[in-house]
């Protein structure tokens, strides 16, 4: 009897110490199978955006697998994996997080689930792991302040609309930049709207229209701190970017009324060819480590990591960033096109 019991409580130890240890195997899996694989292929992760370059030669340093720099948009990273899909390149996508669902629906991606997977939010990931939001930004207000000299720095969506501010202020072309959609998904939420009610925003963007409203074409930071566009809507990002790597006088503000996240996502290419290293590159994007190397990049981290407290100093405070909300990005996509034929017809016609 005394034998059986021994026994018992020997299976129970070793069951619970397996089920407790299964995620660290499946890392330590991964990092096994990848003793004849010394390189991820990523597409759209250039070094300079987002701290990749840090974030790759960590990895690098843990593991001896390089992950090359890639310049390609979120649009060209889908056309590519289009092209090769009966032949993979790709071992792993980065992109804006609206990309990740149109890439799962063609059959671009397989399920992968990191083993802090669980703790993305549910609205930000696949339930199967296809693609997972690893760090966001939100829609901001980004101003030249010394440009602006005694006008104050806009704190709303409202200021925007008073005369002191007229012609100071733009977005991206939202028909031609996915940023520049966002900026006007964003007005529309804070004045009420939702995915499905348009009109909200397109009364607020009509007067902004009446009140000098810049569009350019394309990225705009260097017009920001030559003062051509003293305020612009963008993602906060970038403003971090200005005010601290290229020290120019700057404000980030999220707008009292409500703002948008701008998540990006990742995803486990099918078939990828060097599939034992993409996943311990994906273990390591989600995990800690890797999660306060995006901050140093001014994203914030999609995690609830503890983030340094030099580099989480140089972003607005959480208060800020809750008034930032999710939307169901799948759905943003697709009402975008019915969003750029009302703004073409009601927003800037004649």
């Amino acid at each position: 009897m005394m034998n059986k019991l021994k026994l018992g409580l020997a299976v129970s130890a070793l069951m619970a110490s397996l089920v407790g240890c299964s995620a660290a195997s499946d890392t330590a899996k991964n990092a096994a199978n990848t003793q004849k694989d010394n390189v991820v292929i990523a597409y759209n992760n250039p070094s300079k955006w987002a701290d990749w370059g840090t974030l790759h030669d960590s990895f690098k340093q843990k593991t001896g697998i390089s992950v090359p720099d890639d310049n390609k948009n979120s649009g060209q990273t889908i056309t590519s994996l289009m092209a090769e899909q009966s032949s993979p390149v790709a071992d792993v996508a980065y992109y804006g997080i609206v990309f990740g669902p149109q890439a799962a629906d063609k059959g671009l991606v397989e399920g992968y689930k990191p083993p802090k997977f669980d703790e993305v939010p549910a609205s930000l990931k696949d339930p199967q792991g296809k693609w997972m939001a690893i760090h966001y930004g939100a829609v901001a207000f980004i101003v030249n302040k010394q440009v602006l000299g005694n006008t104050p720095v806009p704190a709303s969506w409202s200021d925007l609309l008073k005369p002191e501010y007229k012609g100071k202020f733009g977005f991206l072309d939202p028909t031609s930049a996915a940023i520049g959609y966002s900026v006007a998904t964003a007005a529309n939420l804070a004045m009420g709207g939702t995915l499905d009610n348009w009109q909200p925003g397109i009364q607020y963007l009509q007067q902004l229209e009446k009140n000098g409203a810049i569009h350019p074409k394309a990225t705009a930071n260097a017009k920001v701190m030559k003062g051509e566009i003293p305020i612009l809507i963008d993602a906060d990002f970038n403003g971090y970017k200005m005010k601290y790597d290229d020290k120019a006088p700057i404000d980030v503000v999220i707008p009292k009324e409500g703002s948008l996240k701008i998540p990006y996502a990742i995803s486990l290419v099918k078939n990828a060819p060097h599939q034992a290293a993409a996943k311990q590159y994906l273990d390591y994007v989600l995990s800690d480590e890797g999660q306060k190397l995006f901050a140093k990049g001014y994203v914030r981290p999609i995690r609830n990591v503890d983030i340094p407290a030099e580099t989480k100093s140089k972003f607005l405070l959480d208060s800020d960033y809750a008034r930032a909300k999710d939307v169901d990005y799948t759905k943003m996509n697709q009402v975008q096109a019915g969003f750029i034929e009302k703004w073409k017809s009601q927003v800037t016609a004649g």
